[in-house]
């Protein structure tokens, strides 16, 4: 018999899985300030950023401005990401490889990148995953062997530093997403970087191409972003969030309880004025907000590195990381599903992270190759993240401490 799962939130409520910046009524006002890539770019210390109208449009943008520098066809991705990565490369007409991960990590596994590099490779995405600081040296040693760019998926990671500079600039390309739950949202929306200004300047040629304003997008963006606004919170959650998540839990469907189930046709559009002026005036909040999230994650890091078996992710050497939520690697794959019998749809914030490596989502079948990922699926297999949402307060994060412990 199952594991009972711990009772639903408390008094109608749930804790949102990430700790995103909440809106405030003034940030829905019209006529916001329009300068929000500018004044994130200041932020950041970076020279210029490009609005695009998500993580993934801002990666198929980049895809498309590679592809016109060179014949090459083949990207090589993390086998354990976003599946939005995959859509996108294969939107592009590009062909797609696998990488295994580090054992027990997220990073690349360098041999297997060595491997799976060659004189067809465009580009290496590295991914800064649960605004953890990734390490891209190997990327980039085996970038600048083959020939190929590196592009940094920094969608989880706005805000994330190495050596005190903005992820996104080891490589040639990074990207930032501002969805829904991110640190920084205007529902959907994407921010491209790029250290060269020959290339900043073919992705705003190739977003100036390829990009129409599609009015009805953007009218059901606007829609949403209001609905998120007013829905994003402890009470809100549980309608748009926590009912359906357990709904999907009791019809067997964990691709669907974790949000991973996208489909195969990606909205590009342009990002309207209204919703730039949101993001615009919330973006002000965002850096004492980030301060907050890691003054929280440090004082309840020490708590959970003391549990038994269980091990958080940190940064790599020189990273300064976000803490939208904490991604833990539990002893085996029995012991991590003992936790999600008990903590997923308990509205407490708990749950995986992706459910699967990219080959074993059956929707992605025809457009993902299986392949030998061990690590990656021990990793898919053992991972859980821990919101860390200010709404999570200590009465239930001990409780989710008291259960991993046991």
């Amino acid at each position: 018999m199952p594991t009972p799962r711990l009772a639903a939130g408390a008094h109608g409520r749930d804790i949102p899985p990430t700790a995103g910046l909440p809106l405030r009524w003034n940030d829905l006002l019209p006529g916001g300030p329009a300068d929000l890539e500018a004044h994130v770019a200041s932020w950041l210390d970076v020279p210029a950023l490009q609005l695009e109208c998500s993580g993934t449009s801002s990666l198929v943008v980049s895809l498309l401005t590679l592809a016109r520098r060179s014949p090459r066809k083949t990207v090589i991705l993390p086998a354990y990401t976003c599946p939005l990565v995959a859509l996108a490369v294969h939107h592009c007409g590009l062909r797609l490889k696998l990488c295994d991960l580090a054992p027990g990590h997220f990073d690349l596994d360098p041999a297997a990148l060595e491997a799976a590099c060659d004189d067809d490779t465009l580009a290496i995405v590295v991914t800064h995953l649960a605004g953890r600081v990734a390490d891209t040296g190997a990327a980039l040693r085996c970038a600048a062997r083959c020939g190929a760019a590196v592009i940094e998926d920094a969608a989880q990671a706005l805000g994330a530093r190495r050596n005190g500079r903005s992820v996104g600039q080891d490589g040639d390309i990074g990207f930032f997403s501002l969805a829904a739950g991110k640190g920084l949202s205007i529902y959907e929306g994407g921010l491209l970087l790029a250290r060269d200004p020959a290339l900043r300047d073919e992705l705003r040629a190739t977003s100036a191409r390829t990009v129409g304003s599609r009015p009805g997008w953007e009218a059901r963006r606007s829609l949403e972003l209001l609905a998120y606004a007013l829905l994003y919170g402890p009470r809100g959650m549980r309608l748009a969030y926590g009912n359906p998540q357990r709904a999907a839990l009791r019809a067997g469907d964990p691709v669907r309880a974790a949000g991973d189930d996208f489909s195969l046709d990606i909205p590009i559009h342009r990002v309207g004025r209204w919703r730039r002026g949101v993001g615009a005036r919330a973006a002000r909040r965002l850096p004492a907000f980030l301060g907050d999230a890691r003054e929280r994650a440090r004082r309840r890091l020490e708590r959970l590195q003391d549990l038994p078996g269980v091990r958080v992710m940190q940064d790599t050497a020189g990273g300064d990381g976000v803490w939208p939520f904490f991604m833990l690697l539990l002893p085996d794959a029995q012991t991590r599903q003992r936790a999600l019998d008990r903590l997923w749809g308990a509205g407490l914030g708990v749950g995986p992270l992706f459910v699967h490596t990219l080959p074993d989502y059956e929707y992605l079948r025809p457009i993902v190759a299986d392949a030998p990922v061990p690590h990656a699926r021990d990793f898919a297999a053992r991972a859980l993240s821990i919101t860390n949402s200010h709404w999570l307060d200590d009465e239930r994060f001990e409780a989710i401490c008291r259960v991993l412990a046991s």
